[in-house]
């Protein structure tokens, strides 16, 4: 791995880790308490180079928005408390301009870093390596996806894609949310995410 994609790599696990820590902040039922935007409402940030929208039945919380020069995290929550879709918090993190350039060759560098002891250290809550499992990462319509084994969450999806530049991350967690339902809530919202950010 060149030192270039290394550096870009080891820059774009910063949002991944900051993000992990923004999900594990939690109360009640196991849910953060959200303020969300209406449904179809979306989220710019970054000056508007990056848009931010939910899936179906999930919108962004305003408040949430955490936005420095290094990364932008928002998380997304069910737009209504009666919504029949499953329980779940989607955090939506965003690198630095020109991070996306890590999915180059169809991910390889970062799935070479995940796999690292670094990289599975930067998807833990508490920076410990052992504490992950990488059980997959592929590029699947876009995104390149990665199924974690994590000792404290359990098993979850992340997906990763490039938006104007931007490297963007998508997790979806909940206490009762499947792996299956991680994986499409996951996918649901890049789709979105993709939608939202055409020319």
């Amino acid at each position: 791995m060149s030192t270039w994609i290394n550096k870009a790599a080891r820059r774009a696990a910063f949002p991944i880790l900051v993000c992990a820590g923004l999900a594990g902040c939690q109360q009640g039922n196991g849910l953060p308490v959200l303020s969300l935007l209406p449904a179809n409402e979306v989220l710019s940030i970054y000056g508007g180079d990056v848009r931010v929208a939910g899936p179906r039945h999930y919108c962004p919380d305003k408040s949430s928005l955490r936005e420095t020069e290094e990364t932008a995290i928002v998380l997304l929550g069910r737009c209504s408390a009666s919504s029949k879709a499953p329980p779940a918090v989607v955090t939506v993190s965003v690198g630095a301009k020109g991070s996306a350039g890590v999915l180059q060759s169809d991910g390889a560098a970062l799935a070479a870093f995940l796999l690292s002891d670094a990289g599975r250290a930067s998807l833990s809550r508490n920076n410990r390596a052992g504490d992950i499992d990488i059980r997959a990462a592929r590029m699947e319509k876009g995104v390149f996806l990665v199924q974690v084994d994590d000792r404290e969450q359990g098993r979850y999806w992340r997906g990763m894609l490039p938006v104007a530049g931007y490297l963007v991350s998508v997790t979806a967690t909940g206490p009762s949310l499947s792996p299956d339902e991680s994986h499409e809530l996951v996918q649901q919202t890049a789709r979105a995410l993709q939608n939202a950010n055409r020319p």
